[in-house]
């Protein structure tokens, strides 16, 4: 039992889009427990995805590789401080962070790791297959607290010198990492079609992607470059009112998901079953492993559905630099296929057609 104003702790020690996806479990316990001292555990590169969160009292930041005097001056801050915290993750780091913050814990646990079961007050099992949303959720209910499958997206305001007239398309062409890229002439073809019907077009990026987009965007006068100079709640804020996004496998795909704007995800060795974006008001029916184009709600799926496909492997070459086959010969034909149906779409919803063309394995 918690007490009446309790102090909850939820860590989340992963990448942004990761952390985007725990919003669900974060506004799952926020209903629960409405008049809690809510905080969340990040690593710094991460925290901005939150900011803004109505259901965050405050973000705790910690370096991405911590120096061992910053870990134990965190740990003195945390110890004990929380009547309740809750892991997102199985690793050790997140776990220990738990176990060390909060008088009640809980968190997922892989099968084979019975002294964290153990430790941990509460435990699901880490490992089974189910999109991380659905993750999150399994936790809300080891809290015995009722689901609230709602990505939560940070708010802002787009400054007026960003502003874009008219109907406008973001392109987020630049992924992490290679093994998740389209092609440079894919990304080009794409922006002139979408000027052809009638829509202008920003390009995002992050600081990092710089040398990447200036060779994809080179002699593309009419794509407006945003890459690097917007905060997340701006991003949100340009996704919101855009009539259509498109981008890869990456936080700012989930992000346009949930923020509701018709979205275009290019996946290419990622399986959708684990981290296929999240609709906006939920994911009405599970992503298929492979198809050419799914639809759910304001989300358009597009694969190249090689017999391959999904590996969840880290491209054709296993490393983070590698090519991947099923992106490098994803074509443009088909993404504006799925384009068109965005853009058809009044109401996007989940219809017959949508599940139509999935392709289940």
């Amino acid at each position: 039992m918690l007490p009446a104003r309790p102090r909850i702790l939820v860590v989340a020690l992963r990448r942004l889009g990761d952390v985007l996806l725990t919003t669900p479990l974060i506004r799952s316990i926020r209903r629960a427990w409405p008049d809690a001292t809510l905080d969340v555990l990040v690593f710094a590169d991460t925290a901005g995805i939150l900011e803004s969160n109505p259901d965050i009292d405050r973000v705790v930041a910690m370096p991405p590789r911590p120096t061992l005097a910053q870990s134990l001056a965190l740990a003195a801050r945390l110890f004990k401080r929380y009547h309740l915290a809750v892991s997102t993750q199985s690793g050790d780091r997140p776990t220990f962070f738990a176990l060390l913050a909060g008088r009640n814990h809980a968190g997922p646990v892989w099968p084979n790791e019975r002294a964290k079961r153990w430790l941990l007050g509460r435990s699901v099992t880490a490992g089974e297959a189910v999109h991380r949303v659905e993750e999150m959720l399994r936790l809300a209910d080891a809290l015995g607290i009722a689901r609230v499958a709602e990505v939560i997206a940070p708010s802002g305001v787009l400054a007026p010198s960003h502003a874009i007239s008219g109907a406008y398309a973001v392109i987020h062409a630049a992924p992490m990492f290679r093994y998740k890229q389209w092609t440079r002439d894919g990304w080009r073809v794409l922006a002139e079609a979408l000027e052809q019907r009638g829509l202008a077009v920003a390009a995002t990026g992050g600081p990092a992607d710089r040398a990447y987009l200036d060779e994809v965007w080179a002699d593309a006068p009419n794509v407006r470059r945003l890459d690097g100079i917007l905060r997340w709640p701006e991003i949100a804020a340009l996704l919101a009112a855009a009539r259509l996004y498109v981008g890869p496998d990456t936080s700012v795909t989930h992000l346009a998901a949930a923020s509701g704007c018709p979205t275009v995800a290019l996946y290419g060795p990622t399986d959708p079953r684990l981290w296929g974006p999240w609709p906006a008001h939920g994911l009405p029916i599970p992503w298929a492993a492979a198809g050419t184009i799914q639809h759910r709600r304001n989300v358009w799926l597009v694969q190249n559905p090689l017999a391959c496909l999904p590996c969840q492997q880290e491209g054709c070459d296993r490393h983070l630099t590698s090519r991947a086959q099923c992106l490098d010969e994803l074509t443009p034909r088909q993404v504006l296929a799925a384009v068109d149906q965005a853009l058809g779409a009044s109401q996007p919803d989940e219809g017959a057609n949508g599940s139509a063309r999935s392709a289940a394995r």
